[in-house]
């Protein structure tokens, strides 16, 4: 089966064929989605395979149920997850329903348990993710790899037996691998009726003979069928099952595609109140700045008013930007959370490029803190706790905003926060698939970017944490953690560069934990940084005496290392000038 689509799209053909051999019943089973072109282009194209165990009267239950739940379920993940993630989960979740059920059935020989490989074809690259003893070959050039190890032990009597496969334990650990693809790649996969009981050579033979650059999945099924009926006449004894998938054309990067899609909708002029873009007609102006325009509009359709954002003309040629701009109605849409401003998807037949958002009554953050120079430390709790439901949802959709700053944190005039502007946000399921246009610098703003991400381009969910940490930072003191002027002038060389300003020097009526808890929010090492939101959240609403004990455990020049040695400085200048004083004197 070729998958539909023009030459940017993903082709591939596959065709397999299963037989139960010379048992009564066939325990194996395999299956393939071929998915339209929007979802194999944010999901891919995913293939499984799976050997139900023998001694098991629940044998085809088992391998049926793996192979169909884990299409469905990987499909219906969603697109923001990058693919390991997605197949992790579903594995997971999988085995445990698997390892249920067979527990429930109390005798060995009604259990729940299979084998089970799974190959995900995404833009460029192969995923795969195996347990058990079937098998995924790469034909390549003419040599056929196998990419996939056995998890199998042998026993004193020369028989092997399965040391890991789907519902045998509560924990299940999955092989994973990735590969980039080649065009004309082959991939095998098979049971061990079939693998084992011919050798390497002989099903490379057969691959190369009986596929042809014209062939058809009529005639990849019936190569895996010579395949299978050249294992029973080699004394096969087993279930017998050999799919076959060969790429026929990957995603192309082609700057010229690219720079149409982004273009194909024109960027509006200038709007004023009283002109109309569609349905939507403009109240008011509420920003005019170089990258944007925003516009309070009323729909004449459902007579509600939304806020109504365009590009702006400066970046009519920049495809970095108008990619961030298609993103952010991307991400708008699909995350669901009372914290985070929502974009409505986009009008299918708009001839223009502007995205309609929630209207939400309020001030920016940045504005709060100039009302409030001296906040309570309860008001700050209540902004913070919002940030981190927000971004927490960012999180679990496979997100990390990378420009979080009090611009972007919307205050409304009921006190609920609202995280805006994503068209920074990176999306691990959108960096998997192969775009012509990469950003050549971090996005974002330098004072509050985390150092990983300004000299490594590498950002996380911890990063999207330093930039909380020096936010909280300047809502109680109105100033920043950092010096940032050097690393303005000529960028940053170390991590060392980051040197944190206690907070209690600048505001004296903090309490030492609390100083400490924002300061390893931000640390300039992610090592030293906390490693989740919930801890950050932990550590601001009550002391960590382990933070305290560490802190009290420093030498005084490591605690105080900022008036120590300034200190000491001035003590030998003073001894310098007496010493001088008294050999004049003499």
């Amino acid at each position: 089966m070729t998958s539909p689509g023009n030459e940017r799209n993903l082709e591939v053909t596959f065709g397999g064929f299963s037989s139960a051999g010379n048992k009564s019943e066939n325990q194996d089973a395999f299956a393939a989605w071929q998915p339209s072109s929007n979802s194999a282009r944010y999901k891919g194209i995913a293939c499984c395979i799976a050997d139900g165990v023998s001694c098991s009267d629940n044998a085809q239950q088992a391998s049926t149920t793996s192979v169909t739940h884990f299409l469905n379920d990987y499909y219906s993940t969603p697109d923001s997850w990058d693919v390991k993630t997605a197949a992790g989960k579903v594995l997971s979740s999988l085995n445990a329903w698997l390892y249920h059920h067979g527990q429930q059935a109390s005798a060995r020989h009604n259990s729940l348990v299979t084998t089970l490989s799974s190959v995900v074809l995404k833009s460029s690259t192969l995923h795969v993710f195996h347990v058990g003893d079937s098998r995924v070959y790469r034909l390549r050039n003419g040599s056929l790899e196998c990419l996939t190890r056995d998890h199998t032990h042998q026993h004193g009597n020369g028989q092997d037996y399965l040391s890991r496969a789907m519902g045998m334990d509560t924990h299940l650990e999955v092989d994973y691998l990735n590969q980039s693809l080649e065009s004309s790649d082959v991939l095998l996969m098979t049971t061990d009726g079939v693998h084992g009981f011919l050798t390497d050579k002989r099903m490379r033979d057969i691959l190369i003979k009986e596929l042809k650059p014209q062939s058809t999945q009529t005639h990849f099924e019936r190569c895996a069928e010579t395949l299978v009926n050249q294992a029973l006449d080699n004394g096969s004894n087993d279930n017998l099952t050999a799919m076959i998938i060969r790429v026929e054309a990957l995603p192309e990067k082609n700057i010229e595609e690219t720079h149409r899609v982004l273009t194909e909708r024109v960027i509006p002029p200038v709007l004023n109140v009283g002109d109309c873009i569609d349905h939507y007609e403009v109240e008011q102006v509420l920003y005019a700045g170089t990258r944007s325009h925003l516009y309070r509009v009323l729909n004449r359709r459902d007579h509600r008013r939304y806020v109504l954002k365009a590009p702006s003309l400066n970046f009519e040629e920049d495809l970095v930007y108008l990619e961030g701009f298609v993103r952010e109605q991307w991400v708008g849409a699909r995350v669901d959370h009372a914290n985070v401003m929502k974009i409505l998807p986009p009008e299918p037949h708009a001839r223009f490029m502007y995205h309609i958002c929630e209207l939400i009554e309020g001030e920016s953050l940045r504005q709060w803190m100039n009302d409030h120079p001296q906040p309570e430390l309860s008001s700050v709790r209540n902004i913070v706790e919002q940030i981190v439901m927000a971004l927490r949802a960012f999180q679990r959709m496979g997100m990390v905003h990378r420009d979080l700053k009090p611009e972007n944190v919307m205050v409304t005039t009921q006190g609920q926060v609202k995280l805006i502007d994503f068209g920074t946000v990176q999306v691990k399921g959108l960096a998997e698939v192969t775009s012509p246009v990469e950003e050549d610098c971090p996005v974002g703003s330098v004072n509050y970017i985390a150092p990983e991400y300004v000299m490594y381009g590498v950002a996380t969910t911890q990063s999207d944490l330093f930039s909380l940490g020096v936010m909280v930072y300047e809502m109680l003191s109105g100033e920043q953690p950092f010096q940032m002027s050097h690393i303005h002038r000529r960028g940053a060389r170390s991590v060392s560069e980051w040197k944190y300003q206690p907070l209690r020097d600048v505001r004296s009526d903090i309490p030492l934990w609390l100083d400490l808890a924002i300061e390893k929010s931000c640390h300039p090492d992610i090592h030293a940084r906390h490693t989740a939101l919930s801890e950050f959240w932990t550590d601001l609403t009550k002391p960590n005496d382990a933070l305290v004990s560490a802190y009290s455990g420093k030498p005084l020049i490591e605690r105080h290392a900022d008036k120590v040695w300034p200190t000491i400085s001035a003590v030998l200048l003073l001894v310098v000038i007496l010493q001088s004083w008294l050999l004049l004197s003499e």
